[in-house]
């Protein structure tokens, strides 16, 4: 079973001189931890408010956690070093052959005994809100057959902001959930209507633990402008029922 040993040696450092201090500025509330298994795999997933929380999560952790970071951070040399010394490993997030690499990365790591944290949304959330989850922790929950973990950051959004470098004083609080059992999907785990319910199950945990609200909406395309969600969609409804209801009763009282 790998340990912190095994660890890159900048993780093995942030592990041992950030959480005194960095724990008590943001008055850091742990809760669940014992939800997470002492030696055997498995998938903490996690929503993404903030680039802290790569941070907060792992280190509160008293095993090496290996995230899976957008590869982007690696076109930079300014972010490269920083992800590469703390055991992140590069994801893409188009689909193809590179996004089945990425999986398979993840699932090896699984299969080495280690944990794996990932974000089920892909990105950060661009507004507070939870966003609709990738099928990917769940595909590689059931090929590696491990748990998935749920846990919730709330505050780091407030704490490091989108844009900010440096983290302000202000309550983070960390929430681990119940491990979910996703093994009744096993034989399901090529059908796209069960990894969407599996993983749909999952944002409801998260959802549960953070408080947020949920958007079924990619964050991805919420970012890019390719989905508006500034407009609620059960008002928008109302209002199209109106206009649709008062045409037909002009429409009654002409005819």
């Amino acid at each position: 079973m790998p340990g912190m040993a095994d660890a890159p040696r900048m993780y093995r450092v942030l592990k041992r001189v950030l959480p005194p201090g960095l724990n008590r500025y943001l008055r850091l509330r742990v809760e669940g931890i014992e939800n997470i298994p002492d030696s055997a795999p498995a998938i903490l997933a996690c929503n993404h408010l903030s680039f802290i929380d790569s941070i907060v999560l792992p280190i509160n952790v008293a095993r090496p956690v290996y995230f899976l970071g957008k590869a982007d951070y690696w076109d930079s040399w300014r972010t490269r070093w920083f992800f590469q010394g703390t055991g992140v490993v590069p994801v893409y997030r188009g689909g193809g052959e590179k996004g089945e690499d990425s999986l398979r990365t993840g699932i090896e790591i699984l299969r080495a005994g280690d944990l794996l944290g990932i974000y089920p949304e892909g990105t950060r959330s661009p507004d507070g809100r939870l966003y609709r989850g990738k099928t990917g922790p769940v595909r590689m929950a059931l090929e590696a057959d491990v748990p998935v973990v749920p846990c919730a950051v709330i505050g780091t959004n407030e704490a490091m902001p989108t844009g900010s470098y440096v983290p302000k004083r202000h309550q983070v609080t960390l929430r681990y959930g119940k491990p979910l059992d996703f093994s009744r999907y096993r034989e399901q785990r090529t059908d796209p209507f069960a990894l969407r319910s599996a993983t749909d199950e999952l944002m409801y945990e998260i959802m549960l633990l953070s408080g947020q609200e949920y958007v079924d909406e990619y964050a991805s395309k919420v970012k890019s402008g390719a989905v508006d969600v500034s407009v609620d969609p059960l008002e928008d409804a109302h209002i199209t029922t109106e206009i649709v209801l008062d045409d037909v009763g002009e429409r009654r009282a002409t005819g």
